[in-house]
């Protein structure tokens, strides 16, 4: 007996010690950065434009998976099958954490399932149409969304799936119009993009970067109106949405940052926020979201990072119950 109680402290003491020792050679191996949507989006802009320092930082490789569906709880769901290890990033948003598994009765994970690391950029919003859609001032547009909900063929808007960010606006806004709108679910930005040019598409509400801007001026698609009180830097041409008298206020961002499974050891949590941090120091990387319209700010402290993914939740959860968003 005495024997069992000595081997069973020596094998505790091995594995107390194993852990600081795989933190400590962390990492050892490829690092796998989850985008969930598919390649084109504006997440899988951002995160080629993060990769690549990030992995100078690390010493390996960063590798990016794309694993769109589901609003995102798809990727979410075999980041958190994979081990605690750090060796699986999310790189996430409210939409994939908070608001999927409020909408979706199919995914079972929960916000207190990810740990958030660094949050690297806030993203201005706007909204976007068809090149053939009648309206190009918010005024218009809020008069074409009431006129064809009124003749029964209401505006369809689309988002990257149901329960998302982008679906919960546009519930808002039919909301606010009293207007009945059609919403469209898609697996991520890029294939928006596509029938919005092709017509297929009314309205997008969205975050943006560059190649939109890009698109609007070759007249692919266009901006109908800023989601802030002032123009932006990117569109200084677009009106803000408070020309319309209905819609004043609606005022969002959204952040993109990078999380972990929670139970991830701390010191592999503390590497990991050491190098995102540099990274969000490096020239080229706050060029290229500058040039994309992407706005870089301070870097949260390891610390802080908690806080500020809570008070996420509570904002984002209520704004799904403020639209009486139910899971399907």
């Amino acid at each position: 007996m005495k024997m069992i109680k000595t081997l069973g402290l020596l094998l505790g003491a091995a594995l107390a010690v194993q852990a600081p020792v795989q933190a400590q050679n962390f990492p050892n191996k490829p690092i796998n950065l989850m985008v969930p949507y598919p390649a084109g989006g504006l997440s899988d802009i951002i995160a080629r434009k993060i990769n690549v320092p990030l992995a100078t930082e690390l010493k390996q490789p960063v590798i990016i998976e794309n694993l769109g569906g589901a609003g995102g709880a798809i990727a979410a769901q075999k980041v958190l099958n994979a081990p605690a290890d750090g060796y699986y990033l999310f790189q996430g948003s409210p939409n994939e954490l908070i608001l999927a598994p409020l909408a979706m009765k199919a995914v079972k994970h929960t916000p207190d399932d990810f740990r958030l690391i660094q949050r690297m950029a806030m993203a201005p919003m706007a909204i976007v149409a068809s090149k053939n859609f009648p309206g190009n001032t918010p005024q218009e547009m809020v008069a074409e969304i009431i006129k064809r909900s009124k003749s029964g063929k209401p505006v369809n808007y689309a988002s990257v799936g149901i329960g998302s960010f982008y679906h919960l606006l546009g519930e808002e806004m039919a909301k606010k119009l009293g207007a009945e709108m059609l919403h469209v679910p898609y697996k991520g930005g890029g294939p928006i993009t596509q029938d919005l040019m092709g017509g297929q598409i009314d309205l997008f509400i969205t975050p943006y970067g560059a190649p939109h801007v890009h698109m609007a001026k070759e007249g692919k698609i266009k901006f109908i109106a800023a989601l802030s009180p002032q123009p932006q830097r990117l569109i200084p041409d677009v009106p803000s949405i408070d020309a319309a008298k209905e819609l004043k206020g609606f005022h969002y961002t959204i952040g993109s940052g990078y999380y972990v499974k929670k139970g991830t050891p701390e010191p592999i949590v503390e590497a990991l926020h050491r190098a995102l941090t540099k990274v969000m120091f490096d020239a080229d990387f706050r060029n290229t979201m500058t040039a994309m319209g992407q706005e870089v700010g301070e870097p949260l402290r390891l610390d802080q990072t908690q806080q500020v993914y809570a008070d996420e939740v509570k904002l984002y959860q209520g704004i799904a119950k403020s639209i009486k968003l139910e899971a399907q």
